[in-house]
């Protein structure tokens, strides 16, 4: 078997990477959305939902960043390109939304989207013993988990 520079199969580490850039993709046009859900919101709420976004597309920023650094750690080259993410991205581009549920519904899919992913992506990597990887997929399913129940409270409904 051979290993790469921390210690995991380097077949087993392709494949993480792979499925990481799909990740990356979907992380990458989610958070283009919510930039553009925070600019464009309207309406009674516009002050919470501004400053949720914001808060929303930051966390994002710092999640895009940790997988491609990931990425890179497993000894492959994340994608960086805008035209390679929308070829791999699952969520779709969402333009001209200025309702906040609207825009409320679209992250709540995406989320749906990102912890079917990451989960198969921790699985993955934990058959690999890859503890990086799953430390991170965990954190971010916490997270997302709770991030997802609270906007369907605050659109009305359960989780």
């Amino acid at each position: 078997m051979s290993t790469n520079l921390i210690g995991l199969d380097k077949a087993g580490a392709a494949d993480l990477a792979e499925q990481l850039n799909g990740l990356l993709a979907n992380y990458q046009l989610l958070y283009m959305n919510v930039r553009g859900f925070h600019w464009n919101v309207q309406g009674a709420n516009f002050f919470e939902l501004h400053a949720k976004f914001e808060e929303i597309y930051d966390q994002l920023l710092i999640k895009v960043d940790e997988i491609a650094e990931r990425t890179l750690t497993l000894g492959h080259q994340p994608l960086h390109g805008f035209s390679d993410y929308l070829k791999r991205s699952q969520i779709q581009e969402v333009k001209g939304v200025r309702d906040g549920h609207v825009a409320i519904e679209s992250i709540l899919g995406a989320y749906t989207v990102l912890l079917s992913q990451q989960r198969q992506i921790l699985a993955q990597a934990a058959e690999l013993g890859d503890e990086g990887t799953v430390s991170l997929m965990s954190d971010y399913i916490s997270q997302q988990e709770k991030e997802s129940w609270m906007l369907a409270a605050y659109q009305g409904r359960g989780a």
